[in-house]
């Protein structure tokens, strides 16, 4: 087992409960772990043996795209589709959050966890 992680990706998005939220969106940040069997790709030295990093971000930015309430709902929607195109991937953790929420403080970020495995 062996895994591949994407951290940082910064997006901006429309997710919130709040109106204003969908109407003025906000910075997120997204980190994505996948563990699945690279040891195929790691004697063939072939793409089409291991588990795609840009194929990842793809997926990560589509379901960003989809405003949501809750991050727990973009998460999980990132986490299944992860599972369902990359029949590599045995378990996904995903981080979604949000930066400065709006939530009356000085918080520098919220963030919902996600794991998932098949």
């Amino acid at each position: 087992m062996g895994s591949i992680k994407l951290k940082n990706i910064k997006i901006f998005a429309y997710h919130g409960c709040m109106d204003e939220e969908g109407r003025i969106g906000s910075d997120y940040r997204v980190d994505l772990k996948v563990q699945g069997d690279l040891s195929r790709s790691a004697k063939t030295d072939a793409l089409r043996d291991t588990i795609d990093y840009v194929h990842l971000n793809k997926i990560v930015k589509e379901e960003m795209a989809i405003r949501s309430k809750l991050l727990e709902t973009v998460a999980e929607r990132i986490l299944s589709r992860v599972l369902e195109e990359i029949l590599l991937v045995q378990k996904v953790t995903v981080d979604v959050s949000k930066i400065n929420p709006p939530i009356g403080g000085n918080v520098e970020m919220v963030t919902v966890r996600r794991t998932k495995s098949r």
